[in-house]
Order: C-alpha cells, then sequence, then structure tokens
C-alpha cells in the first residue's frame, strides 16, 4: 500500500484486498517456480484479482489466434545478415512509456506504438498518437468475426484500429486529443490528423520473418497471452507452460536481445524487448523481456506492422 499509494475506503475492503494480495503472494510463487529465468512477485496489480486484472488492464478482443487481419498478409524477407541485437529505442523511434489506467485499451496503444515507430522511421519526427481517439470513436469490427468490434475500454484489435484510421483519415497527436482513460464522446477533428495510416499488413508466424520486420518496418504491435504479466517484475520470461491460443493482451515489440541470463536452462536465452501500457513502474521501467524463438505466449500468431503516409 505505501509503495504504490494505495487506499480502501473501508475495514472490510482493506481485508478482502489484503485476500486477494495473500493469494497473489501463491501466485507470484508459482509463477516463479513456472518461469524461472524471470523475476516473479509484489507488483502494483498484487490487489487485483485475475478476473479484475484482465478486465481494467487488458483488452485485445478475440481470444482465439489467428483473427483474420483484413490487411495483405506480408511478404517473407530475407533474414540473413540480420544484427545479433537490435533496440528501436536507441534509434529514437519509440515514445516514453504510458498508462493506459483502469481501461481496458491496450490495444489502442499497441496500435499508436506502431505508428509511432512507423511515421518516425518515415519522417525522422517522433510524435506522441493518440489512443483517445481509438477509445472514443472507433467501432470497427474483423470481417470474419464479427464479435472482435473496437469498443473503447472494452478492448479491441489493432488490426480493426488501422482500418479504422485509414476510413478516418488519420489520428491525431496527443496534445490535441489527450488520454482520459475512459470512455467518451468522439471528438475527432479532420483538421487536426498528425499521422495518416495508408495500409498494413499481417507478419508471418515465423520468429526470424518477426525480427525481419521489426529491424526493416519499426515497431511491431503484437497480441499477447498476459498471463504471467501480472507478476513480473524483471528479468527474462521463459515460461515452461505458457497458452499460445487465447491471447488477452496488446503490446509493442520494438527489440531483441541475444543474452538474457538464464538460470535453470543453462547459458544465454534470446528474448524479446516489449513495450507495455501499464506505466513505468511495472517490469523492467515499463517493459517486458520474453524468450525468442518459442512462439512464447502466443506472442508470434497476432503480429502486424502499419504503413503512414510520408508526405
Amino acid at each position: 500500500m505505501q509503495e504504490y499509494g494505495k487506499e480502501y475506503p473501508t475495514r472490510a475492503e482493506y481485508m478482502r484486498r489484503l485476500g486477494v494480495f495473500a493469494a497473489n503472494l501463491v501466485r507470484a510463487a508459482e509463477h516463479q517456480a513456472m518461469d524461472p529465468t524471470a523475476i516473479h512477485g509484489v507488483t502494483q496489480f498484487s490487489d487485483l484479482s485475475e478476473e479484475e486484472f484482465e478486465t481494467m488492464f487488458m483488452g485485445v478482443k478475440g481470444g482465439a489466434a489467428p483473427l483474420s487481419s483484413n490487411g495483405k498478409e506480408a511478404p517473407e524477407l530475407d533474414v540473413d545478415g540480420l544484427p545479433e541485437r537490435f533496440d528501436w529505442r536507441e534509434r529514437g523511434a519509440v515514445t516514453e512509456v504510458k498508462m493506459q489506467g483502469k481501461c481496458g485499451s491496450c490495444w489502442a496503444f499497441s496500435t499508436t506504438g506502431a505508428i509511432e515507430g512507423a511515421n518516425f522511421i518515415a519522417t525522422g519526427k517522433l510524435l506522441n498518437l493518440s489512443e483517445q481517439q481509438l477509445v472514443d470513436c472507433d467501432h470497427s469490427c474483423d470481417a470474419k468475426e464479427r464479435r472482435a468490434c473496437d469498443d473503447g475500454c472494452s478492448g479491441g484489435l489493432m488490426t480493426n484500429a488501422y482500418k479504422y484510421l485509414i476510413e478516418a483519415g488519420g489520428i491525431q497527436d496527443e496534445d490535441s486529443y489527450p488520454y482520459t482513460g475512459e470512455r467518451g464522446e468522439c471528438k475527432f477533428r479532420p483538421d487536426k490528423v498528425a499521422v495518416k495510416v495508408v495500409n498494413f499488413t499481417s507478419i508471418p508466424i515465423n520468429e526470424n520473418q518477426i525480427a525481419a520486420y521489426l529491424v526493416h518496418r519499426g515497431p511491431l504491435a503484437v497480441g499477447i497471452n498476459a498471463v504471467f504479466m501480472q507478476t513480473y517484475i524483471g528479468g527474462v520470461s521463459c515460461p515452461l507452460i505458457c497458452g499460445k491460443k487465447w491471447l488477452n493482451h496488446g503490446i509493442l515489440l520494438v527489440g531483441y536481445g541475444d543474452r538474457g541470463y538464464s538460470v535453470l536452462r543453462l547459458g544465454y536465452k534470446p528474448y524479446w524487448i516489449i513495450k507495455n501500457s501499464w506505466g513505468p513502474r511495472w517490469g523492467e521501467h515499463g517493459y517486458y523481456r520474453l524468450c525468442r524463438g518459442h512462439g512464447m505466449c502466443g506472442m508470434n500468431t497476432m503480429v502486424s506492422a502499419v504503413v503512414t503516409q510520408t508526405s
């Protein structure tokens, strides 16, 4: 409570939260046993039940992977000569870690992150783009999965969001349409558009292809099963078992490394560098490292890149 400024209105609520916290300590210990190359423990979410946490801090719709994209399937790239390690943060293509708050809008943050990166590569300018526009205005549905519609704080899909932005004429920046963390009425102004989206593609599930697209096209929007993330503190997460079929969280792939320390599995593990939207106090200053090459937690099944207009 002291660490994260938590307060509870009644004694009964305090006792209830204490019970949830105790259960989450057990869960963190279980996660530690299942994921020994990472560090699991107390986070700012330790007083939330698994169900509450999923409702408030996740929000990828459709669940079962993979969904249709409505974008083109990306052609395969040459993977020879890729660098051993790569990080778009070092090249200036990634904005600061943001906080979605108690709103299932991770899909909107994943979308803006990919567009921010693509726009930086195209123009050399790093703009903070508006998640709130997507939360308020985007109601696009997936062509094949009609129930998977973008619905503000109740979840959405990154590919739906690209489709909406192509039709709407673009996305405003954060300053002209700031984030509130709540669904409001749509205040989109076409005259305030900062970046126009012209196309998007779904990346093949091969992780070498994902690495090639990351290096050549910029940060990628990714869906993931976030079951191990509520208790994550640091290290390279490489769970012994992590379901690949049920994706519930949208994140941004910004880089990869070749030598993440591994205790149990001997030697060093390559890993992905993932930008999250739970603020800089979560994980490794807001980032998550996930082991590479195993399709871990389904991270290779819902990956997309976006193309922005240069002029």
